[in-house]
């Protein structure tokens, strides 16, 4: 590994992350993982290997991954044996050929099984592209354009319309500031918003739109837990309206138990759709639902070389066979608590206002005051100091013990405090090394 020099103070994740600017829209990929999201200028930005919640830069740094864990996708832990030894002997045995992979078949049954209101399966391999198809075929089906939506549900055109027609549509869906450029003029109307637990929003939706809805999709929880009967009340106008219920569980699904977290609810969807931790890592995603609307993917265009692919399968199959095995959703539970109580009793001796989400699935704070987002930024780069990467959101994994869970309380509490003297002495701003962290989009080049 090549090791920090002083003439390289940044790092050679940092250095790399620059140059990756230049040549990638962004830096990369994904909006979750760019660097100026944690801490510009000197967050590692790129990784040599993971294990466990183990994670080592490109210059052999080992660091404790107490932040999203892949944005949730490795909810076993980094390189997972079992999942590992699934995923090398599909290789191993030629993972894309001319014909079909069984397991797609076998991984259907299992997911019928444990979603006994669902008949039938396709597939991704990955959330945003399964959502598009969800919504292609909820249109197909109900021969209807617009949709109603709640939360953050990707990246396509479907989705994205929404700014269309409102600038500020997905300001309150994790997307604010967005601009829907080359998002086609023509789907103006058809992707509207409403808030979770605002029911009234949503007949609002209904009576400005008669006859004309063909989907409500939506995250049966994301922040909040559903309150007065809200997903009851969703289903029953989905019903009055002939609509299809999309449940969007690409990142709560498996985590609060095993399969969709409408489970929990009693509220059965006509469709639902999987990612993330669905596959520990590996590429997947996975539409199921109800057979007389699933059939209508027969009636539109769906496919995809690479959705035929072996090690998706096969890697969803280990997954979910080993989540059952160790009871995953006790576990994630217990360590997400633990982290949530950690946070909670560092703000309150240290005197800092916190928020706190109330789903363990998807775990956030909020440093409340005017200089949040540098308070996060500062909790960021003290918390890397001490061996932890770390920010506001924290994903649990099997692989995090009650022993990582003290450690880190311990690290938390120190830099809680540290906050604290920051504010008293004139602002947080002053102890950062480097700019605040950005929030949510922007132009990261």
């Amino acid at each position: 590994m090549r090791k920090t020099s002083r003439r390289n103070p940044l790092g050679t994740g940092q250095r790399l992350w620059k140059k990756a600017k230049t040549l990638i829209p962004g830096g990369n990929q994904l909006l979750s993982k760019r660097a100026e999201l944690f801490l510009p200028e000197y967050w590692p930005a790129y990784y040599s290997k993971a294990k466990g919640v183990y994670i080592w830069d490109l210059d052999g740094r080992k660091y404790l991954d107490f932040s999203i864990m892949a944005v949730g996708a490795c909810a076993l832990g980094y390189a997972d044996p079992d999942v590992n030894r699934a995923v090398i002997a599909a290789v191993k045995r030629g993972s894309n050929t001319t014909l079909n992979v069984p397991e797609e078949v076998e991984l259907a049954e299992l997911l019928v099984k444990l979603h006994p209101w669902a008949e039938m399966v396709r597939y991704a391999r990955t959330g945003g592209e399964s959502m598009a198809i969800a919504a292609r075929i909820a249109r197909a089906y109900t021969g209807k354009d617009v949709i109603a939506f709640c939360g953050y549900h990707g990246w396509a055109d479907w989705y994205l319309a929404t700014n269309l027609k409102d600038p500020q549509g997905l300001n309150d869906h994790l997307l604010a500031g967005l601009e829907p450029k080359g998002v086609p003029r023509g789907l103006r109307g058809t992707i509207l918003p409403f808030h979770y637990n605002k029911i009234g929003e949503l007949e609002k939706i209904v009576r400005e739109n008669k006859g004309k809805i063909a989907a409500i999709i939506m995250e049966p929880i994301h922040s909040d837990e559903p309150k007065g009967n809200f997903l009851q009340k969703v289903r029953a106008i989905a019903d009055s309206l002939g609509a299809v219920l999309v449940f969007d569980e690409i990142t709560v699904g498996w985590k609060l138990t095993l399969g969709g977290a409408h489970l929990l609810y009693g509220v059965k969807p006509d469709m639902a759709i999987f990612g993330k931790a669905t596959s520990n890592g590996y590429p997947m995603g996975a539409i199921i639902g109800k057979r007389t609307i699933m059939q209508a993917a027969q009636e539109t265009f769906i496919s995809s070389s690479y959705w035929t692919e072996a090690i998706g399968p096969v890697a969803a199959l280990a997954t979910i066979r080993k989540m059952k095995k160790v009871n995953l959703p006790r576990h994630f539970k217990k360590i997400a608590a633990g982290v949530a109580g950690a946070w909670r009793g560092a703000a309150k001796k240290h005197g800092l206002p916190i928020q706190i989400s109330a789903n363990l699935a998807i775990l956030t704070f909020t440093l409340m005051g005017e200089d949040s987002q540098a308070a996060k930024t500062l909790f960021v780069q003290e918390m890397l100091k001490r061996g932890y990467l770390a920010s506001n959101i924290f994903y649990a994994s099997l692989a995090h013990t009650d022993a990582h869970v003290k450690k880190y309380a311990r690290a938390v509490d120190e830099v809680f405090g540290i906050i604290a003297r920051a504010r008293r002495a004139g602002g947080v701003k002053k102890f950062l090394k480097g700019p605040v962290a950005h929030a949510g989009f922007q132009r990261l080049n």
